[in-house]
């Protein structure tokens, strides 16, 4: 065997050896990016919620959206890099009652064991088109869930519920919205009429953690996410959802974490 020959073979295993370690770099480095303060980023466990879904919806993460046609500037991008999470539910597509789909995009790790009353800034922003409004009304929009231990003690077996943040219409529709901030807007509520603050009866973020408080153990966090359902037909788009000091960026190949300004 040549010399060359002997040199061309070590050579291509070198080039292979430090391919894969950089992709093993790469790997590693997406799946826990270090946030603005160096500590570790909560990425790798968003995902579709399995059991929170009914029929055959979409939560993506996808490119874009970037537009609509003839919009320029700032809002015509995610507002956090080049992705976010797509949604598509649809109204009429079961054979339940209602008929209609629901889709919650979360992290059932991350948020465990968290206090309710320990959430102080909330929100997210939205692509929201004309046709949703068709579909359903301007309030035809996404909302956050945190599904919760209410740990009250006028109610001791009762373990679950899902608080639900309910937003106003989006202030613009065709391209990304600003941030939308769920503790100054919309409204939240209970699910399972454990306390007063039911989807009849609308509360702040601010008066549904005052109706948890009823002299038993802090209610805390199970799960956290982003759903749409059971009710109108909705396709549109999520990104830089936050929970207290923390971003999550959806991008096409994940969900970065950053540090909220």
């Amino acid at each position: 065997m040549s010399v060359n020959t002997r040199f061309g073979a070590g050579r291509g295993r070198a080039i292979v050896t430090a391919a894969a370690a950089a992709i093993v770099a790469s790997t590693l480095s997406w799946a826990a990016p270090a946030a603005a303060d160096g500590s570790p980023a909560r990425s790798e466990h968003w995902g579709v919620i399995t059991r929170n879904t009914i029929g055959s919806p979409v939560a993506e993460l996808r490119n874009g959206p970037f537009g609509s046609f003839g919009v320029t500037g700032a809002s015509a991008r995610p507002p956090y890099g080049r992705g976010s999470l797509g949604i598509k539910v649809a109204d009429n597509s079961t054979s339940l009652s209602p008929p209609s789909e629901k889709v919650d995009f979360g992290n059932e790790v991350d948020f465990f064991g968290d206090r309710v009353r320990n959430l102080e800034e909330v929100g997210f922003h939205v692509f929201q088109t004309d046709e949703n409004i068709d579909y359903g009304g301007e309030e035809n929009m996404p909302n956050i869930r945190f599904e919760i231990d209410p740990n009250l003690s006028s109610h001791p077996s009762d373990n679950y519920s899902t608080l639900v943040w309910v937003p106003d219409a989006a202030p613009v529709t065709g391209r990304w919205s600003p941030f939308i901030d769920a503790t100054s807007t919309g409204y939240w509520f209970l699910t399972g009429n454990e306390t007063t603050c039911t989807q009849a009866a609308e509360c702040t973020l601010d008066e549904v953690k005052a109706s948890l408080n009823d002299g038993g153990e802090d209610a805390t966090i199970l799960t956290a996410a982003v759903g749409k359902g059971r009710d109108y037909m909705w396709i549109g788009a999520v990104d830089g959802l936050r929970i207290n000091d923390r971003v999550y960026d959806f991008e096409e190949g994940g969900v970065r974490t950053r540090r909220a300004n």
